[in-house]
């Protein structure tokens, strides 16, 4: 690639879209859920019917899914499992779950997530 002044305009440009690490009280956690429940329960409906050779359609379908939820600077750690981070672990949920319940440290994972009293 040739960097020189005005060479840029030869070359397509690429947006990189960088989201910065984001801490969340259990409040304003709690506050974004209804937000990604919603998205998230679009999300599986328009894959749900989907014909089961429809990869490429799934595929968007879920990379769009975790751009949205991303862009609100909470980590997407599967397929409708998300994680809020604290600073101490994760608040984390997974769909159709209808409140965020649960909890884990950041070696643990969602096997050792605990219920939220």
């Amino acid at each position: 690639m040739d960097c020189r002044k005005g060479a840029a305009s030869e070359h397509p440009r690429y947006i990189v879209r960088r989201v910065s690490k984001r801490i969340f009280s259990y409040e304003e956690a709690a506050a974004l859920l209804p937000e990604v429940q919603q998205l998230t329960a679009e999300a599986a409906e328009r894959v749900d019917t989907l014909p089961e050779d429809a990869v490429e359609e799934y595929q968007g379908i879920v990379e769009s899914w975790a751009s949205a939820v991303l862009a609100m600077g909470i980590e997407v750690k599967g397929l409708w499992l998300i994680d809020f981070d604290s600073g101490s672990g994760y608040y984390c949920w997974q769909y159709p779950e209808p409140a965020l319940q649960h909890f884990h440290g950041y070696e643990e994972g969602f096997p050792a997530r605990v219920k939220l009293q």
